[in-house]
């Protein structure tokens, strides 16, 4: 593997850089790298401006719409995405139920979702974990009973990421409860506005409403809804797992917050000189660069093998992606200091201007610290990684 950057890349570097700066809103800009709330249309806004450049779908195939991009195009769009200051691009419809519609879904549920999925005009949300079932997912307890010419799902659904935004839902539910764990799931494509679909908000550690739980009492699904086969949709829950994986690795995210990680230690103070002038501060942050840059080279092996399809090697990627998220975050907090805990909830959440103590960079560090703990537990725990490479990778 050649990971030498070719005259055409560095154009392509160019190129999204400057798109980036130019073409991104200044006031969705201000809140990602001052780590404020963003809002639905925040998000969609951006989605449409890619969409209008034709970079709406940047890792799907031209077939599908997308782009065509190759790993390392995808990288650099991401790496300079992400420390330009734009949000992340939507994974639950992008990165998770697009890719296994493209492999497994049927010509006309392509045809319907794949095509409203780049400018979100379908907001799709993951149906997966249960209150008893987050990392032993194949214990789902949620049913789907046949009646007629669809499925009636009960059951409740948790830690629902963007819930509250979602028009639709692709949600695992047992379909034959006599038959082994993972043999008696399917995979079905669940409308939010449907009546018995109930979103409650789960507030987290850090004050914010990302996650929900939803309950599903006596919600009809058309069987056309059905994904793939009837009992077979542990096989697409895995596929999709392996995208989701690759995504949490954040490396876009690693990027932009190890430039916010120098410029806090550029401007905080210890006895009177700058943090960044500690040889330990310069040291621990010249730890977590290196850890970047293997990070990096890590996902475009795995991005160039298996016809950029993620397999088990994916839990090594959200493993060590998991690991350096929760690091940065770590030393950002400490880089901090006490500024890091008072922050203002109302500035959290709304476009406002600073009115703490300290100073508005070191704002958001303690709940940035909170809220990163999340990052070892969704997509499958660390525990829960290692096991898979263990059995698939090293046939432990």
């Amino acid at each position: 593997m050649n990971l030498t950057w070719t005259p055409q890349e560095r154009l392509f570097r160019e190129e999204v850089r400057a798109f980036a700066e130019a073409k991104l809103p200044d006031d969705i800009r201000g809140k990602v790298l001052r780590h404020q709330r963003l809002e639905r249309g925040d998000y969609v806004r951006w989605h449409n401006i890619l969409a209008d450049r034709g970079w709406g779908a940047p890792n799907w195939p031209a077939e599908h719409g997308g782009t065509g991009w190759n790993a390392m195009q995808r990288l650099i769009f991401e790496v300079e995405c992400f420390k330009a200051g734009a949000p992340r691009l939507l994974p639950f419809g992008l990165s998770m139920i697009g890719p296994v519609l493209m492999k497994y879904g049927s010509a006309e549920q392509q045809a319907r979702f794949l095509p409203r999925i780049p400018r979100v005009e379908d907001w799709w949300c993951q149906g997966y974990s249960e209150p008893g079932s987050g990392s032993d997912l194949a214990s789902l307890k949620t049913r789907a009973e046949r009646d007629g010419d669809g499925y009636v799902v009960n059951g409740q659904k948790t830690w629902t990421t963007l819930a509250q935004y979602a028009d639709w839902m692709f949600c695992l539910a047992r379909t034959d409860s006599g038959a082994r764990a993972q043999r008696g799931i399917s995979m079905l494509l669940l409308d939010m506005r449907a009546p018995g679909v109930t979103v409650r908000p789960i507030r987290t550690l850090d004050g914010g409403h990302d996650v929900n739980e939803v309950w599903l009492e006596n919600v009809r699904v058309p069987a056309e809804n059905l994904v793939g086969e009837e009992n077979q949709g542990w096989t697409y829950a895995k596929y999709l797992l392996g995208h989701e994986r690759t995504g949490i690795a954040g490396l876009g995210h690693c990027h932009r917050e190890l430039g916010i990680l120098k410029r806090m230690a550029e401007h905080a103070r210890s006895r009177g000189r700058p943090l960044l002038a500690d040889s330990r501060v310069r040291d621990r942050i010249s730890r977590i660069e290196v850890d970047i840059m293997a990070l990096e080279m890590l996902l475009l092996r795995v991005a160039a093998s298996n016809d950029g399809s993620p397999g088990p090697e994916a839990s090594v990627l959200k493993i060590r992606g998991s690991e350096i998220q929760q690091d940065l975050a770590m030393l950002q907090m400490e880089v901090a200091g006490p500024d890091a805990w008072p922050y203002d909830p109302d500035w959290m959440f709304a476009d406002a201007n600073w009115q703490g103590p300290g100073p508005e960079m070191a704002a958001a560090a303690g709940a940035g610290y909170a809220d990163m703990r999340k990052t070892s537990i969704y997509g499958g725990t660390t525990e829960v990684q290692k096991g898979i490479i263990a059995r698939q990778v090293l046939g432990l």
